[in-house]
This record gives structure tokens, sequence and C-alpha cells, in this order.
């Protein structure tokens, strides 16, 4: 039994407002509202997908895995719990701050506190709209999107996220980053997604490297990139990936981490082999040297 989709990230930041602007006048997000100095995001039909928190950290706070049902999702914690891993029940003050029927919670080997829920709430008599004229978000069944940690023991995360979380090795690139730096980046998923999750085992400032959203057509992808190139915000310019077949680039949040923002992916097949590459992209995702 294995978590269905990644339902929801919460991030800290030192600037709610900046966020805001970004997040709805760059990325093309719905302001969601605020609550207890909380500012809320939509991408789709769920009452929210990225909650961003007041805090000086400017990092990845927790994710949220959604199970389908309770069953599973006690299923899944009493996995981790034979895994010697603290698991907690939520409370109602979290439940309701989450809109989630039931959840509960854990530390990543890394610290970052993974959520299990289920019952998320649906807003479809308040439909999504982009301030930025989106045309929509691929989620559905592949949920939000993907995220990318930095960790310090690539075995241990390894091992909690497939054998406690239930996912899946999709594959794995060795990035030679520059002459002196390769990387080893570990693929997840969880659903027909690509990657709901990589893992980069290197030092960083950060332990987000950066998150990302899939829309629904390449001109979403170009008038975003306009919007960022604007700015002199661009991290990685437009590429194709390897693995994923993403066409996608790359863009530096409020935070100082790193958008990912993209169309296009290929899914997991049925008859899907776990492969290497020796390299992220096919074409472009040069860097910029701007962000993280």
């Amino acid at each position: 039994m294995s978590v269905k989709k990644l339902g929801y990230l919460g991030f800290s930041a030192s600037n709610i407002d900046a966020w805001r602007d970004y997040a709805t006048g760059t990325l093309g997000l719905m302001d969601a509202g605020t609550r207890n100095d909380t500012l809320f995001l939509r991408m789709d039909s769920r009452n929210w997908r990225v909650a961003v928190h007041p805090g000086a950290a400017d990092d990845l706070l927790y994710a949220g895995f959604e199970a389908s049902n309770r069953a599973e999702m006690l299923e899944i914690a009493e996995r981790l719990k034979e895994m010697g891993i603290s698991v907690e029940q939520a409370d109602s003050k979290l439940l309701a701050q989450r809109g989630v029927i039931d959840l509960v919670s854990c530390l990543d080997p890394s610290g970052i506190k993974i959520e299990v829920y289920y019952g998320a709430s649906e807003l479809y008599e308040e439909p999504f709209i982009s301030p930025t004229g989106v045309s929509g978000f691929l989620t559905q069944d592949q949920g939000l999107g993907h995220y990318v940690l930095s960790v310090e023991d690539i075995e241990r995360s390894l091992d909690f996220y497939i054998r406690g979380l239930g996912m899946e090795l999709s594959d794995i690139i060795d990035w030679q980053v520059n002459p002196d730096v390769k990387l080893q980046v570990n693929f997840l998923h969880c659903n027909r997604r690509h990657h709901s999750l990589a893992l980069i085992q290197a030092p960083a400032s950060k332990k987000l490297h950066h998150f990302m959203l899939e829309v629904s057509s390449f001109d979403d992808v170009g008038r975003a990139y306009d919007r960022v190139s604007e700015k002199n915000e661009i991290v990685m310019t437009l590429g194709r990936h390897t693995n994923d077949h993403m066409y996608s680039f790359y863009g530096v949040t409020p935070s100082g981490f790193a958008v990912e923002y993209g169309w296009g992916a290929r899914p997991i097949e049925s008859d899907w082999s776990v492969v290497r590459y020796d390299s992220i992209s096919m074409w472009g995702h040069k860097f910029m040297g701007t962000g993280a």
C-alpha cells in the first residue's frame, strides 16, 4: 500500500506579501485567502494546494501525501511505526487548518514533516480562476506536481519514502553539474506522474531545491517564461528533460529556492523499467546564475 499522490506543500517565508504577488502574478495561482497569517493558494478544485507560512527559514516546512481512505492511511502509519518512526495523530485544530478528514504525521530523515491524510476539501462551487490566464494545471490523479530535496543520507531517505510511504523508483540521473561536482538524483513516483519527489545527496543551504507545477499547454509555459524573464528571475532556461521528457524552465521564488514550470511530461506506464541517465536534459536548461 502506498500514498496515492502529492497533495500539498507548506513553505516558510520571510515575506508573505512578496509570495502573494509572485504566486498570483507570475505563477498564475489563485489567492485562497490568508488565515492565521498564512497565505493559501489554489491551482484546481481543491480548497488549497500551497500554503505559505510566516517564518525566517524560507524553506519547505511540510509535504502532504494523500491516501485513498482511512484504512490506507492507517496501514501506512503502522508500517512507519514498524520502521521505528514516531507517528503523530493530528488534532482537530490541524485537521481544520488542512481541510482534511484525518491526518497522521512524522519526520523524514532530513527533518521534513510528512503528513499522510485522506479526505481533502473540494470547492467545485468556486471554480479555480488563474489571475494570469493559465489554462489549467495538471493535477487530478497525479497530484500537485513534484518537489526535490537535498538530503544528507540518501539511503535512509530512500528507505523512508520507498519502504515507508510505498513509493517506487522511476530512474536515476548521474548529473555532472560541473567538472568538479557530480550528483546522483533519485526520482520516485506513486502514481502516473513520472516523479512526485526526487532526492539529491548534496550539501545545500536549503532542504528544498525546487518544486514543480505542470500546466495544461505549452503556451502557458511560454507566457510564464516571458513574465519571469522580464523580471530577470530565470534560474535555468527553457529545456527538455531526459527522463520525464518535460518541457520546462526554472525561476527563483521570493524564498530563494526554485520553481520548475513545465508541460508535456510522459507518464509512468505499466511496462515501466528503471533506467539511468548521464544528463538531466536533451537540450536547454542552461544555468543563468540566479536563485537557488
